[in-house]
């Protein structure tokens, strides 16, 4: 099972993660093998298991990053507009970049990490300048602090929007920023209770279906005042 996953290196627990089956595809595999978990997550980064990063928050599982990017991938193109909701240790917007980059290039291409506490939004881009100082000095990936349960509106439609955190029900306020054609994903249900990652996606006309991936273990979606 891939949560028993535990890698000598980036490249051996991403190498587990495509042997179980978590990554399918290749760009998947190559854009989480360029971004070495040694950077973001300060403790095991290797284990196929959250770990804490500071401030009450933990760096999700690599094998659930995984099945992020492997749901978005479709809506991963140069040019689109992609958010990342509570974006923490920086991880998972790094590995957006590189997908998108290796696609190809283009002038368009935004990928925005929100984070509420200033703190993690500092050690995030600490975290990606130590990794790769390109990445910010592109502006191309941006992160801001900010309440992510509200979305980021100024760079809106987005293509594709990932929540790294449980809402307590449907989040209208970022269904509302999804480009047409676009997909969100996002752990939904209450702290201690029964939580779904469910799949918000867009048709061209602005029609929204929603589907049910799997259940999931998220802390709740939250600003500093609860």
């Amino acid at each position: 099972m891939a949560w028993r996953s535990v890698g000598a290196s980036n490249e051996d627990l991403i190498r587990q993660l495509k042997e179980y089956g978590v990554i399918g595809s290749d760009a998947v595999a190559k854009a989480m093998i360029e971004t070495d978990r040694k950077f973001y997550s300060p403790r095991n980064p290797y284990m196929d298991a959250p770990q804490p990063i500071g401030g009450g928050v933990t760096i999700s599982a690599p094998h659930m990053h995984a099945f992020a990017l492997e749901y978005l991938r479709d809506h991963l193109q140069p040019g689109a507009h992609i958010l990342d909701v509570g974006s923490g240790s920086g991880y998972l917007t790094a590995c957006f970049y590189r997908y998108i980059k290796a696609k190809g290039d283009n002038p368009n291409t935004k990928i925005v990490g929100i984070e509420h506490q200033s703190s993690l939004v500092q050690m995030s881009k600490a975290n990606l300048n130590a990794d790769d100082r390109s990445m910010l000095d592109s502006e191309k990936l941006i992160i801001v602090e900010g309440d992510g349960r509200k979305g980021h509106p100024s760079h809106a439609p987005y293509q594709a929007i990932h929540v790294g955190a449980a809402a307590p029900d449907t989040p209208t306020e970022l269904i509302n920023q999804l480009a047409n054609g676009g997909r969100l994903i996002v752990p939904v249900g209450p702290e201690g209770g029964s939580q779904y990652m469910q799949q918000y996606d867009k048709d061209d006309n602005g029609k929204v279906q929603m589907t049910r991936l799997m259940g999931v273990m998220y802390v709740p979606l939250t600003d500093l005042r609860s």
